[in-house]
C-alpha cells in the first residue's frame, strides 16, 4: 500500500477506538555516532523554555510493505507491518534507516489505532508495527504483559535492529498499550534501543486504574479487555487468503479470550474470587515502576492531569531521571486527549509529533538540535490555565501544608477543637456518576459529549458532604500528590470513600482538579513504601493483598489514608479550596460483589473533632515558582 499526505495516525486512530466502543456500548548494533544519552546517576542540563522544532518533510509518501511475521525462540510467528518512505517513483526506500518501533495489541493490519506514523516516516524512519503475542494476526495467547510477552519484546527489537532495512538504530513510540510495552521493553536495554517516547504511559496496572482504592474499573477495563478481543477477530486481509491460518487465529484469540485471560480476568476481579482482586505478583511483574530502576534509555513520558494513568506519569519520570536523561510533559488531557497531545502547539510547547521528532533526530539520527536540553518538566496548571516550565518533580520547593475538616463545614489550617460534630452520608453506589470522574475514568469516552456535571462538581456533591475553604486572600499553588487522612465509622460491615478535591469560583462553580478512592477494609499501608513530605506522609502505599484486608467493625472509628492523585493547580485569588467527601466514584470504581454487599445501605459518619481530626496535607509550592507567561 503506498500512502500520499495520510491523516495523522493517532487521531485518526483514537476515532477509530471511539466508534468501535461506541458500536460495541541483545544484538549485534552500534551507535553510528549517536547520541546515547547520559551515564547512569546523572542528569543533563535544561533549557528554562521550550524551542521551537520542525524539519521539511524528505519523502512525499510512504508504502506499507505485505505481512510479515517474526518467528520466536517457541516457534510463535508476530505480525509485523513494515513501513518505508517512498521515493519519487513511489518505491520503498530500503534504507538502511532508523527505526520508530511500536508493539501493540490493537492489531495493526487495521491501520487505525496502530498506525504508520507519516510525521516520522517522511522524515527518513521506518516505522514498525508489531502485534504482540496472541492479539491481532499474531499467533499465541494474549496476558497482557506478562512475562512471556516481556521476553518476546527483546527478541522483536533483535530482528528489528537487523532487517535489510535497518541501520540497527531504534527508538519506540506510541500511547497506552504502546507506550507500556516501549518501557517493558526497555528493561532489556538492547544496545539498538535508543530512545523512547512514552506517551500516557500506565505505571502500576493495578494502583493506576484496575484495582485504584481496591475497587474494579468498571468502565474502561471490561472495554479494553474486550477491544482488544474484538480487534484480533478482525484477519488482516493476507489471512483471508490462507483460510486454515485465518481458522486457526481466530480459535487461539477467542478461547484465549473466553477461558485464558480476558473473561476469567474481569469476572474474577469482579466477583473478588480471583486473587487478581489483590495486588499480587501477577501485577507487579506487569508495572513499569516495579522495573523502573532497570531502565537507562533516554525517556520522555508524556501525561494528562485527567489522565486514566494520572497517578503514575509523574512517578515513571521521578524513576527514570537519575538513571538516564529523561523528561515529563503533563498537558489538561484525558485519555483520548493525551493520546492525541490535544491543543498543542501551544503556550511555546511544540506539537506532540515535532517533540518527537526532535527525540528521535538526536538519539536516533544524531542531529544536533538540542533536544536533551529540553524543560525537565513541564506541566498545565489549572487555574493559571496555561503550560508552564517547572524545576523539577516532584518540585524541589514543595512544602506540606495540612488543611483540617470540620464540623460545621469548612476548611481551615486551624486544628478541630473537642466537641464538634461528625457528619453523616449513605452508602450508596452510583456517586459520582454525572462527574468529570465519569469523563476520565472512562478514558474520555464518556467525554465526548459534554455534560454541565463534568465541569460543576456540585451535582457529585448532592450525594456527599463538603469541606470548603474561606476565599483564598492570594494565589495559592497545589504541585504534587495529595492525601486524605479521615476519621470515619459505618453502620455497614465496610465502606468505600472517595475524596475530591475542587476549585470553587465565586460564582460557586465546583471544578474537580482530583480524586482519590479507597475502600476502608484495604486501608492497610506499607509506611516504608509511602512518601513523606515535611515528615508527613502525603502519598500512602496501600497493600491491596488478601491477607491484610481489615473491615473496620460496625460502629467503630478507623483511620484511613486515602491516597489523591497528583495534580497542579493554583486556586485563584477570591475563589474557595473545596474537599469533598462520598461513598462511591462510579464507574470508577466497583466494589467486587463481596465488598458490595459488605457497603449497601449503611451510613458512613466523617469525624472532625480535637481527637479525630479528619485532614488533608497538600504540596504547596510557592507562587514565585510559576514563570511569568512571556518567559
Amino acid at each position: 500500500m503506498t500512502y500520499l499526505a495520510p491523516p495523522l495516525p493517532i487521531k485518526a486512530g483514537l476515532i477509530s477506538l471511539l466508534l468501535l466502543l461506541m458500536s460495541a456500548c541483545g544484538g549485534d548494533s552500534n551507535n553510528n555516532g549517536i547520541n546515547t544519552g547520559v551515564s547512569p546517576g546523572t542528569q543533563t542540563s535544561s533549557q528554562s523554555s521550550w524551542q521551537p522544532y520542525e524539519r521539511e518533510q524528505e519523502y512525499s509518501g510512504f508504502t506499507t510493505l505485505p505481512l510479515e511475521y517474526i518467528v520466536l525462540r517457541d516457534g510463535i510467528r508476530l505480525a509485523a507491518h513494515v513501513s518505508l518512505p517512498t521515493d519519487v517513483e513511489g518505491s520503498p526506500v530500503t534504507g538502511p534507516l532508523p527505526v520508530i518501533l511500536t508493539q501493540t495489541g490493537y492489531n495493526s493490519s487495521l491501520g487505525a489505532i496502530a498506525a504508520p506514523n507519516a510525521h516520522f516516516i517522511q522524515r527518513g524512519y521506518a516505522h514498525v508495527n508489531v502485534d504482540v503475542r496472541g492479539t491481532g494476526n499474531s499467533e499465541g495467547v494474549w496476558d497482557a504483559w506478562g512475562p512471556i510477552e516481556q521476553e518476546d519484546y527483546a527478541e522483536v527489537m533483535e530482528w528489528v535492529a537487523t532487517q535489510s532495512w535497518s541501520n540497527g538504530n531504534v527508538g519506540t513510540w506510541g500511547p497506552s498499550f504502546m507506550a507500556i510495552t516501549q518501557l517493558l521493553t526497555a528493561r532489556h536495554n538492547h544496545p539498538a534501543h535508543k530512545a523512547l517516547f512514552t506517551i500516557v504511559p500506565p505505571g502500576d496496572v493495578y494502583r493506576d486504574i484496575t484495582f485504584a482504592g481496591g475497587q474494579i474499573n468498571g468502565a474502561f477495563v471490561p472495554a479494553w479487555l474486550y477491544l482488544v478481543t474484538g480487534l484480533s477477530l478482525i484477519p488482516a486481509q493476507e489471512n483471508i487468503q490462507d483460510p486454515a491460518l485465518f481458522v486457526k487465529l481466530l480459535t487461539e484469540h477467542a478461547t484465549n479470550s473466553l477461558i485464558a485471560f480476558q473473561t476469567p480476568t474481569f469476572v474474577g476481579g469482579l466477583t473478588g474470587f480471583d486473587d487478581k482482586a489483590y495486588s499480587t505478583e501477577f501485577w507487579s511483574v506487569r508495572s513499569p515502576l516495579t522495573h523502573i530502576d532497570e531502565i537507562t534509555i533516554p525517556t520522555f513520558v508524556l501525561g494528562g492531569l485527567r489522565d486514566i494513568f494520572q497517578r503514575s506519569e509523574p512517578m515513571t519520570y521521578e524513576g527514570l531521571k537519575n538513571n538516564t536523561n529523561a523528561k515529563l510533559l503533563i498537558g489538561p488531557w484525558d485519555h483520548l486527549q493525551g493520546s492525541q497531545g490535544a491543543g498543542l502547539p501551544v503556550d511555546g510547547v511544540p506539537s506532540m509529533d515535532n517533540i518527537a521528532l526532535a527525540w528521535f533526530d538526536y538519539y536516533l539520527k544524531g542531529m544536533d538540535n538540542g533536544a536533551e536540553v529540553m524543560p525537565k518538566v513541564t506541566q498545565y496548571l489549572y487555574g493559571e490555565e496555561r503550560y508552564a516550565v517547572m524545576e523539577d518533580w516532584p518540585h524541589p520547593q514543595a512544602r506540606a501544608e495540612r488543611w483540617h475538616l470540620r464540623g460545621d463545614g469548612s476548611l481551615t489550617q486551624t486544628a478541630a477543637d473537642a466537641g464538634e460534630s461528625a457528619n453523616m452520608i449513605l452508602q450508596q453506589p452510583v456517586g459520582g456518576i454525572c462527574s468529570d470522574s465519569t469523563a476520565q475514568w472512562s478514558a474520555g469516552i464518556l467525554g465526548v459529549v459534554p455534560l454541565p456535571c463534568y465541569e460543576d462538581n456540585r451535582v457529585a456533591e448532592a450525594l456527599e458532604f463538603t469541606y470548603t475553604s474561606t476565599p483564598m486572600d492570594q494565589d495559592y499553588f497545589i504541585n504534587g500528590p495529595i492525601q486524605a487522612d479521615l476519621w470515619i465509622s459505618t453502620t455497614a460491615l465496610d465502606a468505600g470513600v472517595v475524596v475530591r478535591v475542587t476549585d470553587v469560583a465565586p460564582d460557586g462553580v465546583s471544578k474537580q482538579l482530583t480524586s482519590g478512592l479507597l475502600t476502608a477494609s484495604a486501608r492497610a499501608l506499607d509506611s516504608e513504601r509511602s512518601r513523606f513530605l515535611d515528615g508527613q506522609m502525603i502519598q500512602p502505599w496501600h497493600l491491596y493483598t488478601k491477607e491484610s484486608r481489615e473491615t473496620p467493625g460496625l460502629n467503630q472509628i478507623v483511620p484511613i489514608n486515602v491516597e489523591i492523585f497528583s495534580t497542579s493547580a493554583v486556586i485563584k485569588e477570591g475563589h474557595a479550596l473545596r474537599i469533598s467527601v462520598g461513598a462511591s466514584d462510579f464507574p470508577r470504581g466497583i466494589p467486587p460483589i463481596l465488598d458490595l454487599l459488605d457497603q449497601l445501605a449503611g451510613l458512613l459518619t466523617i469525624y472532625s473533632d480535637a481527637e479525630h481530626p479528619s485532614s488533608v496535607v497538600f504540596p504547596i509550592v510557592p507562587i514565585s515558582a510559576i514563570p511569568l507567561a512571556s518567559e
